[in-house]
């Protein structure tokens, strides 16, 4: 057995954490950007303590305003990074933190649709305060950026683009609207499920997955319905901080997969894809497992899911699809049509999902028809 598990230099959770955090800035730089999501009310207060030079960003992050953030750093000589905001804001400050110093085009260091140039000085240093609790971003070493003129999105990655510090604090979470929350929070699952059942998966990653399926299972309901509910919302942060770990060293899979293609494509938020797809992915893996690998490790492993999930010991793997498939219902969660994807726009999405970097850690290689299939059911 050998592995290895990276993370952030440092994590610090825990409600009222958020309070430290122009403490634990000014043991980096003096002159911080603060990197906010459209509307930063939730953190309007952190932000002021800060006294810095600020940078919205409004959506999905890109390459483009990538490369806007990198030179309002260098106009500013800023010497410090700090995305306090959703995974689209975290993503954002880390790669402007790494462009900053390398130099050239955001596009040079993208793979996939880039050069995919290595990262070779040390990022500037970057500091992450999440205030959704869904993508984990605050603990991985990559961000994912959409590219307009390719219609994808895609990834630059090293180890020197971990968070000097992680900084989840769960109270920045209790404003967040239930479609957030639902969006977010099944983002979170599905980066708890694919890790798990990863080509690359490791004992490490498993603890952290089981324990991280267990805790959404018995929080997401409870944050969605009742925003106010802080141990749901304290639940829900750490298991967004293991879904990032998860996927940090075990990579993802299908759902993933075809989320980078459409998110380059549509204006749909990256949760809300995965959502949509959860329950179609599982099944796709699922009914591909028991064809062509019955003896696959994965199956099991998706067993073990539907019986966190279900909380019953005697759960199939096929009792976790429609306990998803159930809560996705009672979340509200539109399918990929609600975001204006087509029918006739699925082939081109299956040819791109396909050449995905995330699809290369699912537990089998999907054929182009088990792909279709799973993206017309999600339609």
């Amino acid at each position: 057995m050998r592995f290895e598990f990276a993370a952030a230099t440092r994590v610090i959770f825990g409600e009222g954490a958020a309070a430290t955090l122009p403490e634990l800035t000014r043991r980096f730089g003096t002159r911080p950007l603060v990197v906010t999501g459209a509307s930063p009310d939730r953190s309007a207060s952190l932000v002021s303590a800060l006294s810095a030079e600020t940078f919205a960003v409004p959506g999905e992050p890109t390459v483009d305003l990538v490369r806007e953030g990198a030179r309002r750093v260098q106009n500013a000589a800023c010497d410090v990074v700090i995305s306090i905001g959703g995974g689209s804001v975290i993503d954002a400050g880390k790669a402007i933190a790494a462009v900053a110093t390398n130099g050239g085009e955001p596009l040079d260091f993208l793979e996939v649709v880039g050069k995919g140039r290595a990262i070779e000085a040390p990022p500037l240093p970057f500091l992450a305060a999440p205030t959704t609790a869904g993508t984990g971003s605050e603990v991985t070493r990559n961000a994912v950026l959409g590219s307009t003129e390719h219609g994808v999105k895609a990834s630059l990655r090293s180890p020197m683009m971990a968070p000097r510090v992680a900084l989840v604090d769960p109270e920045l979470t209790y404003g967040l609207p239930p479609a957030v929350t639902a969006y977010t929070g099944l983002d979170a699952l599905t980066q708890l499920i694919e890790p798990y059942v990863s080509v690359r998966a490791n004992p490490l990653v498993d603890a952290i997955c089981v324990d991280g399926i267990r805790h959404v299972a018995g929080a997401l309901r409870r944050a969605y319905h009742n925003g106010t509910d802080q141990d749901a919302r304290c639940d829900m942060a750490l298991a967004s901080l293991f879904g990032g770990l998860a996927l940090a060293n075990a990579g993802l899979g299908v759902v993933h997969g075809f989320a980078a293609p459409l998110g380059g494509s549509w204006k749909a938020p990256h949760g809300a894809l995965c959502a949509a797809l959860l329950p179609h992915g599982m099944a796709a893996n699922v009914a591909a497992l028991r064809a062509r690998a019955p003896q696959h490790p994965a199956l099991e492993r998706y067993t073990a899911i539907a019986r966190l999930l279900t909380g019953l010991n005697e759960a199939s793997a096929e009792d976790g699809i429609d306990w998803v498939r159930a809560l996705c219902v009672e979340l509200n969660v539109p399918p990929l049509r609600a975001w204006g994807i087509t029918e006739a726009d699925l082939p081109g999405v299956v040819e791109k999902a396909a050449r995905a970097s995330s699809m290369q850690a699912n537990p089998l290689q999907l054929t182009g028809e088990e792909l279709l299939l799973m993206a017309t059911a999600a339609r």
